[in-house]
């Protein structure tokens, strides 16, 4: 595997794989690799002919008061799983490349941007969208591959790139889950024994809601009592939302649909994790 640190080196061994008529396929990510992300470069690897993984902790999207500073690092650990997934190329940014001083251009995509996540994270999703287009300018990715966990961002960087006529493919995979039912998260670290336990109450949550919805419950505030109660069981009380959306536009919904996806956020302990489950 080969890794690459500087963006010149970064576009110049992009621009002579695409000169080969070879097809560059890009597996973005904040590093603290689980088998979450794992999964995405082995899938990934049948999207293109050269696979590059790329680990930057993008400070442009954490808040203030986040957790930018403790975010798990661990870049030997990380290149180790790359080999074994089979990654082509490690791209390893620095911070002061990506965002040089001065930078004052940003990417933001209005509507999308506005409900679950991006009420309780102002400018989160402004950060995801730069950085994401600066790396399909700098990696030139014939194929971007994304998990679902990240719903949102996944509806956001999808908006993007047909808004702004990129002509990278943003591709989506299902949810890595634990056995437990927990989905994979880097963030998943920060959990004690007790708080691991409590945050399998998050998928109970959601089946609870697609069970309703299977059972041809469709009020929304119906169903989603039936998911705070099985948070309730569990005490967690550090909810930042618990909502049934339109699974393409995210408007808010009174009757559910097909599609729609129901999503939450939660605070246990030190984490904020985030799950969905579409109807």
């Amino acid at each position: 595997m080969k890794t690459i640190n500087s963006i010149a080196d970064m576009q110049a061994f992009s621009n002579a794989v695409r000169k080969d008529g070879k097809r560059i396929a890009l597996v973005p990510t904040m590093g603290a690799l689980h088998v979450g992300h794992l999964s995405l470069m082995r899938k990934a690897q049948d999207m293109g002919d050269v696979l590059i993984a790329s680990v930057f902790v993008n400070p442009t999207q954490f808040g203030p008061n986040e957790d930018y500073k403790a975010y798990v690092r661990d870049t030997e650990g990380d290149k180790m799983k790359m080999v074994k997934a089979g990654v082509d190329v490690a791209f390893f940014p620095h911070a002061d490349e990506i965002y040089p001083p001065g930078f004052e251009t940003y990417v933001e995509v209005e509507e999308l941007q506005k409900p679950l996540c991006g009420r309780f994270r102002p400018g989160h999703f402004k950060g995801v969208a730069t950085v994401v287009l600066k790396l399909f300018n700098i990696v030139k990715p014939h194929v971007a591959v994304f998990g679902q966990k990240d719903y949102q961002q996944l509806l956001v960087l999808n908006k993007m790139v047909r808004d702004l006529n990129v002509e990278t493919e943003v591709v989506g995979l299902p949810i890595i889950r634990e056995e437990s039912g927990l989905a994979t998260s880097s963030r998943n670290a920060y959990l004690s024994d007790e708080e691991r336990e409590k945050a399998v109450s998050l998928s109970r949550s959601l089946r609870e809601i697609k069970k309703g919805f299977d059972d041809g419950e469709r009020d929304t505030q119906t169903l989603v009592m039936r998911g705070r109660e099985i948070l309730s069981r569990a005490c967690i009380g550090d909810i930042d939302y618990l909502e049934i959306r339109d699974g393409e536009t995210l408007e808010d919904k009174k009757s559910a649909s097909p599609g729609d996806v129901a999503a939450l956020a939660v605070r246990i302990g030190k984490a904020r994790l985030i799950d969905n489950i579409v109807l």
